[in-house]
């Protein structure tokens, strides 16, 4: 099969893990351990303002006020201390310019942490000019699972499913992607490893 265009996620396959850079958060503002993601995941403001954030709904400096608030501190440029310890994962990032070098049309595809007043992607250096396509669910108003932001991406890169690969690393995200079939890659613990796996899929078929 050849591939001609490559789909990443960001937070947790382009950078460094989520869960880390929570747990860091949390040490740094003093925070009991899981406090930070009981207020994302599990409390119903959190994960309210967290779902419209993602949509447009919402702004990011009316979830940095509610989860400020959830957790008891300051909500000033919260969403930039909340990522403060999220880096580039380089293995990833060498992959995907390896992709790119060879031919292959590279796109981020992510549910958004906002763009203003705090921009991660730029932040990170992972921007207009790393990528053919970025695919925002706040721009797109449609968010990771929903199959219509999946099919919004093949259309940015104009691929495709079967000529296309999709990382991320929630399991949850993977069937929708499959369905339109895209060849999907879930991304564990070993960047190392996923890097590998792209490599064998898109510089084979480039070459």
């Amino acid at each position: 099969m050849t591939y001609r265009g490559l789909i990443l996620d960001f937070g947790g396959v382009l950078t460094t893990r989520m869960r880390l850079n929570g747990q860091a958060f949390e040490r740094s503002e003093g925070l009991e351990p899981g406090a930070y993601f009981h207020a994302l995941d599990e409390h119903p403001e959190g994960v309210r303002i967290y779902e419209d954030l993602e949509v447009g709904r919402a702004t990011q400096t009316e979830w940095n006020q509610v989860i400020g608030n959830l957790l008891g501190i300051d909500p000033t440029d919260l969403m930039r201390r909340a990522l403060a310890n999220l880096r580039p994962e380089p293995a990833i990032v060498s992959a995907a310019q390896r992709a790119r070098e060879a031919g292959v049309k590279v796109a981020l595809l992510s549910n958004s942490f906002g763009l203003e007043p705090f921009n991660p992607y730029a932040e990170l250096g992972l921007w207009e000019d790393t990528f053919d396509a970025l695919i925002l669910s706040e721009i797109e108003k449609v968010r990771k699972p929903s199959p219509a932001i999946y099919q919004r991406a093949l259309d940015a890169l104009g691929l495709t499913g079967p000529e296309c690969v999709f990382v991320d690393d929630h399991a949850q995200n993977l069937p929708p992607a499959e369905a339109l079939g895209i060849h999907t890659i879930h991304h564990t613990d070993n960047p190392e490893a996923t890097a590998a796996q792209l490599d064998a899929l898109l510089l084979r078929a480039a070459a």
